[in-house]
Formats: C-alpha cells, sequence, structure tokens
C-alpha cells in the first residue's frame, strides 16, 4: 500500500507556487485530473489509490512538504485514525494492560500523543477514514481476539478514568496561576496529596507560587498532580525530564508501585535506563515522524530495547531504521594521551544559603567531559562561572578562554527564523561540511523557516544545539542537551559534538542525567558532590570507571552491560549481581 502526506502548514500554494506538483503528475497530464485535485483550502489533495508513487511531486515541490511512502500491504486494514486527508496517519494501538507497566518507546512525531488521546477517549478513532465516525461495535470489532477489545469495551462503557502527564511541563505555569498547594488540592481526589508530595520530596515547595519553582520541581508537581487522580489508567509522559538520577529512581519506584490488577501503568519515556527499569513490557513505535507512526507489538522491555537500537522487528520482518545503534566499550583512561587544552583554578561561589568549591581541574583537546550530579550541587553555577556569566568569589577564569555556551533553559523570544539565527552565527552555513556536520544530524532542514519562538521543545533544543556547535571555540559547554529529545535524536547529538570536538581540536563539557547518553558520549566525568542546596564540591575530571564508581556509590546503585547491545542497565538493588559488585567495589559495569 501507498500513503500520501502533505505538510498542509508549509505548502505555499497558491500565493507562491501554482501547483507545480499538480503541474508535474503524469497521471494528471496523461487526463486523469483526480489523482492531484485542490482542495477547498486551496491546497492540493492527492489520491493515494491513483498515485503512482514515481516521486516526480516530491521533487518539483519548492516547500518540501510532500511525501509519498510505500507500506507493507498487510497495514491495509490496521489503519487506527487519521486527522485529515494526506494527513499523519496511525496504524494499531499502543495497548494498556491492567497489572502491569508498559512502556512506549519511539521517535518524536511518531503518533504518541494521537496514540494517548485516543485511550483516553478524547479523539474517537475513525480507521483512518477522515471525516467519519465508525460505530462502536465497528472498533471493537477491529480489535477483536487482542487486549485491545477488552480495553475499547470498557472505554465505551465509560469503565475508564485516564490520568495524564504531559510531556512538556514548562506549559504549566503559562496554563495555571497559583501556588503548587492550590494546583494540587484542585485534582487530589484521594485525599493523598500531602503522602505524594513527602514522597516526591517537594513538600518544602508547596506555598511556592507555580511560576516560581525549577524544572525538576514543575516535573514532579506534574507527576503528583496525576497520581493524585482517582484513575484506573495511567500515562506518564517523560517523566524523567530536568530530574536527576536519584530523582529518576524515586519517581520510577513510585510509578510503578501503581501498578495492581485493577489499574494500567504507561509510560513514554526516552531515557533507556529509566524505561529498563522500571516497565515490564515495551511497545516500539515507528515510521517516518510527521508522516505516519506504526505501534508495534508488546514485547519484553529487555526484548523491546534491544530490538529498538538494532533496528529490526524480527516477528514483523520490518527494518525500520538502516543502521543498528551500538555501544562501545571505551579505551581505559590511562592508556589514552591527553594534550591539555584549558583548565581552571580552585574557585567557590556563594549564593544565599548554597555554597559550592570547585577544585581545580582541566579538559584535553578532542576529548568529551560529562558532568553527573544531583539536582541542586551546583553543575548549573559551575557551567555560568565557565560562561562568564557568574564571577567567583575566589578564583578566576581565563579571559582569553573561548566558551560556547548552551543554557539548560531556553527561552524562545527571537522572532527570527530558524535560517535567519544560523546564518547570523556562522559563515559557514550553506557549505557542504555545515551541512554534513551540523544541519543533517540535528534534522535541521524542516525547521529552517519556522521562527524561533514557534518551535516545540525538541526543536527548540535542536536549534539551541546546532547554534551552540556553530561558534568558533576552545570548549563547547552544553547543559542538559537530551531534555525533550528522543532516543535517536540524543544519541545522533552525542556523535555529532563528538565529531565536532575531533574536527575543531576543541572540548566539550556536556551537563546531563541521562546516564546512558553520557556514557555513550563522554571520554570522562567530572562529578559534583554535596548537599543539595547547601553545598557542592568537585571531584575530577577523571576516568569513566573512577567517575562513575564515585557516583554510583552516592546514589547507592550497581550497573552492568546487556550482554547483547553493551548498553548500561541498572541491576535490581539487593539482587545477587548488585551484592557482588558493591562488595568488590564496582559500581559501574563489573568486570571492564
Amino acid at each position: 500500500m501507498r500513503i500520501a502526506v502533505i505538510d498542509k502548514s508549509k505548502c505555499i500554494a497558491p500565493k507562491e507556487c501554482p501547483y507545480l506538483c499538480r503541474q508535474a503528475c503524469p497521471v494528471v497530464r496523461a487526463g486523469n485530473q483526480d489523482c492531484i485535485k485542490i482542495g477547498e483550502d486551496e491546497k492540493p489533495i492527492i489520491s493515494e489509490d491513483l498515485c503512482i508513487g514515481c516521486g516526480i511531486c516530491i521533487k518539483k515541490c519548492p516547500a518540501e512538504c510532500i511525501k509519498i511512502i510505500n507500506l507493507p500491504e498487510e497495514l491495509r486494514t490496521q489503519a487506527l485514525h487519521r486527522y485529515t486527508e494526506n494527513g499523519f496517519k496511525l496504524f494499531r494501538a499502543i495497548v494498556p494492560m491492567f497489572g502491569q507497566v508498559v512502556g512506549v518507546l519511539g521517535a518524536n512525531g511518531i503518533g504518541k500523543t494521537t496514540a494517548i488521546s485516543i485511550l483516553a477517549g478524547l479523539e474517537y478513532p475513525n480507521l483512518g477514514e477522515p471525516g467519519t465516525k465508525p460505530p462502536e461495535k465497528q472498533i471493537i470489532n477491529f480489535f477483536k481476539g487482542t487486549e485491545a477489545q477488552s480495553y475499547f469495551e470498557k472505554l465505551f462503557k465509560k469503565e475508564i478514568k485516564l490520568a495524564y502527564k504531559p510531556q512538556y511541563v514548562d506549559a504549566i505555569p503559562k496554563q495555571y496561576k497559583g501556588t503548587v498547594r492550590a494546583l494540587l488540592e484542585s485534582v487530589d481526589e484521594k485525599g493523598k496529596m500531602e503522602d505524594v508530595t513527602e514522597k516526591l520530596q517537594i513538600s518544602g515547595i508547596l506555598d511556592r507560587d507555580v511560576s516560581q519553582v525549577s524544572g525538576g520541581e514543575l516535573q514532579r508537581t506534574a507527576i503528583a498532580a496525576a497520581m493524585l487522580k482517582d484513575a484506573n489508567v495511567f500515562f506518564f509522559d517523560e517523566p524523567s525530564s530536568y530530574l536527576d538520577i536519584k530523582q529518576r529512581l524515586n519517581v520510577s519506584k513510585m510509578i510503578s508501585g501503581m501498578n495492581n490488577d485493577e489499574t494500567s501503568v504507561n509510560v513514554i519515556e526516552h531515557d533507556l535506563i529509566v524505561l529498563d527499569y522500571i516497565s515490564d513490557l515495551t511497545h516500539i513505535m515507528y515510521g517516518t515522524p510527521g508522516a505516519y507512526g506504526v505501534v508495534a507489538h508488546p514485547m519484553s522491555t529487555r526484548n523491546g530495547i534491544n530490538t529498538f537500537l538494532g533496528g529490526y522487528i524480527r516477528d514483523e520482518n520490518i527494518r525500520f531504521r538502516e543502521y543498528p545503534l551500538k555501544f562501545e566499550i571505551k579505551q581505559a583512561a590511562k592508556d589514552v594521551k591527553r594534550i591539555k587544552l584549558a583548565g581552571w583554578p580552585l574557585m567557590e561561589k556563594n549564593l544565599g544559603d548554597f555554597k559550592i568549591r570547585i577544585d581545580p581541574g582541566e579538559v584535553s583537546a578532542n576529548e568529551v567531559v560529562g558532568v553527573l550530579g544531583e539536582n541542586g550541587t551546583g553543575k548549573t553555577t559551575f557551567a555560568k562561572i565557565l560562561a562568564g556569566e557568574l564571577k567567583p568569589d575566589k578564583g578566576k577564569i581565563d579571559a582569553k578562554l573561548k566558551i560556547s555556551y548552551k543554557p539548560q533553559y531556553i527561552k524562545p523570544e527571537s522572532e527570527l527564523t530558524v535560517q535567519e539565527t544560523l546564518m547570523k552565527i556562522t559563515d559557514d552555513y550553506g557549505t557542504d561540511s555545515y551541512r554534513i556536520d551540523i544541519m543533517k544530524p540535528l534534522l535541521l532542514d524542516s525547521l529552517l523557516k519556522k521562527k524561533v519562538n514557534e518551535l516545540s521543545g525538541g526543536e527548540l533544543q535542536r536549534v539551541a544545539i546546532a547554534v551552540a556547535l556553530s561558534r568558533e571555540a576552545d570548549i563547547y559547554l552544553l547543559d542538559e542537551p537530551s531534555a525533550y529529545l528522543d532516543v535517536e535524536q540524543r544519541l545522533s547529538i552525542a556523535k555529532t559534538v563528538r565529531d565536532i570536538v575531533k574536527k575543531k581540536k576543541a572540548s566539550a563539557i556536556v551537563i546531563d542525567h541521562d546516564l546512558l547518553f553520557l556514557d555513550y558520549l563522554s571520554d570522562r566525568l567530572l562529578i559534583f558532590k554535596g548537599i543539595p542546596s547547601k553545598v557542592g564540591e568537585t571531584y575530577g575530571p577523571t576516568s569513566m570507571r573512577d567517575g562513575m564508581n564515585s557516583f554510583l556509590k552516592e546514589v547507592e546503585i550497581t550497573m552492568r552491560r546487556d550482554g547483547q547491545t553493551n548498553r548500561p542497565r541498572i541491576n535490581k538493588l539487593d539482587s545477587v549481581k548488585d551484592r557482588e559488585q558493591k562488595q568488590k567495589g564496582e559500581y559501574y559495569y563489573a568486570g571492564l
């Protein structure tokens, strides 16, 4: 089967394009005018039945807004929903299961939000026929013989009540005015606000205005709001964003603890370590972002993650990525020759009740240093001092040092387009090397004509990273670059950072909480320790092994590598492996 997708938000017909797609279509030119018609909105409509898949319309379209995609024939009868003709098409459904935590893993723009809206009863599935409303019996028959049949029977009988924790929690202050306490009291249907907020460690911010809390505090507030709903189906969309590893594990335990025979818990997550830790089963979602998405049949989480990394679903004989995502075991630090590029002296800074001590350190050419630590121990303060945005009370940064800084929180205030922004930053824009090094891996082509202040969270993150990497610098300093990015984007950006650093003989310092991302990216680690919001101090930069051992010992977890993919996995607390590694003092992949 074949689908035709037109991004009408990018289509410039009829004002700036005389329907070149229609003029060039060989079927239309042969006399069949219905292959590409003009709709009431004056935009083209491509008939998927008449289209021969020649691809000429794609090449002729000046706005690059047309996609013609060939799909397996068996999907023809598995379309669940389509908003408009030539719009995004979703095949199959996520299946919530009572008594098990179900994970959802897939790229951004692949239909996860649409799938959730259908499960919540907010969007009625039209079985791929826009403008229609099939009877409930037809929907039930669509899922006949599957777990989804029982779910939709309950949904239509009003026996499903869904609670949803949204992805973009930083939008909450724009939608709600008032204190954290007032917000949570307004949604507390269980009378457990005090218990939940204490476990999430946000009791101390209850009387603070929602607009005045940090990203991590806002994330935990949103998680609390979902948990307090008297629901039987829960969806948590990226619950780990802005949280440090300790908070991520605490939230994971609380979410998985909600699971019972009367409750379905579902988690959309891009941090593979968290997804592996929290879920029993996983749905892979694959397709082309913005065009179509397919929900693969559920599989065990370990198998699901490894299958996702491999890019091939054996049971369905589908290769959804041309290459596997691999984790390499890095060369030991003592075997690597390093050439010092830059450093910093002993520095101290007091910020109200918080005090940080930064021990002397240095970075080498062609090196990426990952930064780990709990929230509130001074990582962002360190970044701002290096970037010159804060002056230390003791010590001094070399004024000649060139730092390119991407901050943790990005303010999308510019009226410029992405293209204008990049052209303003670098003279390399438009060259073949810039396209290969920056544009292609960060997937920027589709964003060039958008204004910066109109970008989504993930789009804005990619543009901010591109801006930082486009500058000439000694050190590229990136604060939480993985936020709002999917797994493939995170690993692609990790490779891009490494390639840029090597090409420019520079170094990078990357602050993040995604251990898998930092494991994939880093040569060495800088660890922040202390008492959150009180005292912070640094350890390193040091080897990956020493740094991880130091950090993981602080948070009391051990990790191992998966035997099939080499990806990092957390050992279950008090398991044989966990106890053995703790006894040996090897918290980070024993045996390396």
